[in-house]
């Protein structure tokens, strides 16, 4: 049987402008969806983005600028297509939740789970907060304020319908300790289960009154009430690769997901709501969600309502798209938290980008030319000395070290593979002294010097290719089967002035 991997990122939310925690999350699966494509095949590799459009957000947000809900969506949806354009996202699928084949699954599974006795009809009073679209009781409030977002909640009395979240915390909690490979990394896993350990579940509102709103997918059992927006869009998962039969089976060629990336800020709906949801269902659970952390602007959440939000358009059109993605992936490790600025990235291009691997590439070649008039030396690496012998022994193990630690994920120590390869080819450089053999004749040796050089070069440029997909294809076109097409140096070096 071949073997599949199926991805995801979360359905962003299209009440706001995407920023550099949406580009992370989708960066980041685009390097592991290019890395599996080429272990696995293309044909064998789903990887699923898209954009949640319901909820009381959007509908103010749209009657602002006198908008129907879907005429906003409909712009917000672009922008989102145009930056994973601009960042080289190479998405098998995007997925609205406004789509039909998500509305009929939607309405599939509310069906089936109202027959089943786990979504009930009952009357509900408490505090209720807009911008998160959450309901909370008394005691779950700061200060009278959402304790998730600090804003303003309002009173309601209303009938809505409940989908029985407080049945399934035995079960889920079991899930977790036998699965310690569930939710990642280690310190999210025992985030949830410490929250379930000291918290009682309450069942899930999963409704609105259509009163109240409108701007949602209807209960097929219910028509004066609309989805409630985290109920329907967590089910986007299944709804973009599979169906309902007629007895309420779920078949799909890709599901269960291998791996559900996600921002810190959604794990409790991924790593509680959603495997509930499923297990409701008999649906097999996804086999990881990973929760990363979030990029900070000196210290401080970036956000709209902290005016610190940055573009990622602007960041590709300053550094280009490939350093911007070099960036988010090394500079942390992924899952925690990070500290965005252009001197840090600034500092990581002239350091990692131009300084190690554009000058190892733009030397080589011109080498090549000086000495061999643009032919590659067509000769056998003989290993004998230390550094070839650890030059060589690096190159035949680049594809497990990253291979290992993108299984982790962690991008950045896949990186670190990369670049200890380039840092050994600088040091060979540096101590062989290529024009001294030039000087005295030693073609022979001079030879196999080059030739070590494109190897390392041909290796690094096949395992950067999911990381730095156009950066590979450049160095691939310089760097031909026997002859070279030497270019512009690939990063030139960014002068910045020292402070007065």
């Amino acid at each position: 049987m071949i073997k599949k991997f199926y991805i995801t990122t979360p359905l962003y939310y299209v009440n706001a402008s995407p920023h550099i925690g949406h580009s992370y999350t989708n960066i980041a699966a685009d390097t592991l969806a290019r890395s599996m494509r080429k272990s696995l095949g293309k044909d064998n590799v789903w990887f699923l983005t898209g954009t949640d459009e319901h909820g009381q957000k959007i509908q103010r947000a749209a009657e602002a600028i006198k908008l129907t809900p879907l005429e906003f969506s409909d712009g917000m949806v672009g922008k989102f297509k145009e930056l994973w354009k601009s960042l080289n996202i190479s998405y098998d699928d995007f997925i609205r939740t406004t789509e039909p084949r998500h509305v009929q699954t939607v309405q599939r599974v509310l069906e089936i789970l109202y027959k089943k006795g786990d979504i009930y009809e009952d009357r509900y009073e408490g505090w209720y907060c807009t911008p998160c679209e959450t309901f909370w009781i008394e005691s779950q409030l700061i200060e009278g304020a959402c304790p998730d977002c600090k804003r303003k909640v309002e009173k309601i009395s209303e009938t809505n319908y409940f989908f029985r979240l407080s049945k399934y915390q035995s079960w889920l909690m079991e899930h977790i300790r036998q699965n310690r490979n569930f939710i990642r990394p280690d310190s999210r896993c025992e985030e949830v289960s410490r929250f379930l350990e000291l918290n009682a579940l309450n069942d899930l509102c999963i409704s609105r009154p259509i009163e109240r709103l409108n701007w949602g997918i209807p209960l097929p059992f219910s028509p004066n009430h609309v989805t409630y927006v985290w109920f329907d869009a967590l089910i986007n998962y299944i709804s973009a690769v599979g169906s309902f039969d007629e007895s309420g089976r779920y078949q799909s060629k890709w599901w269960p997901a291998d791996l559900h990336l996600i921002g810190k800020d959604i794990l409790r709906q991924h790593a509680v709501y959603w495997p509930i949801m499923l297990r409701a269902l008999d649906i097999a659970l996804p086999k990881c969600v990973f929760a990363h952390g979030w990029w900070m602007i000196n210290e401080d959440k970036m956000s709209k309502s902290n005016g610190n939000v940055v573009n990622p358009l602007e960041m590709v059109e300053k550094f280009g798209i490939d350093v911007y993605r070099y960036f988010l992936l090394r500079d942390v490790p992924f899952g925690l938290d990070g500290n965005f600025s252009e001197a840090a990235i600034i500092k990581r291009f002239n350091s990692d980008l131009a300084n190690d691997l554009g000058n190892l590439v733009y030397r080589t070649l011109t080498m090549v030319e000086k000495y061999f008039q643009g032919q590659i030396p067509d000769v056998k690496i003989g290993v004998d000395n230390d550094q070839i012998k650890a030059i060589v022994e690096s190159i035949g193990n680049l594809d497990k070290c990253v291979a290992k630690s993108l299984d982790e994920p962690n991008f950045s120590a896949a990186l670190e593979c990369i670049w200890k390869l380039i840092g050994l080819a600088n040091k060979y450089v540096e101590e062989t002294k290529p024009w001294n053999l030039a000087k005295e004749n030693k073609i022979d040796e001079l030879k196999q010097f080059i030739r070590v050089l494109v190897e390392v070069i041909s290796a690094v440029d096949e395992a950067l290719m999911p990381f730095m997909p156009q950066t590979a294809t450049l160095i691939k076109e310089q760097v031909g089967d026997h002859e070279i097409k030497k270019g512009s140096p690939l990063f030139p070096r960014i002068e910045t002035r020292p402070k007065s």
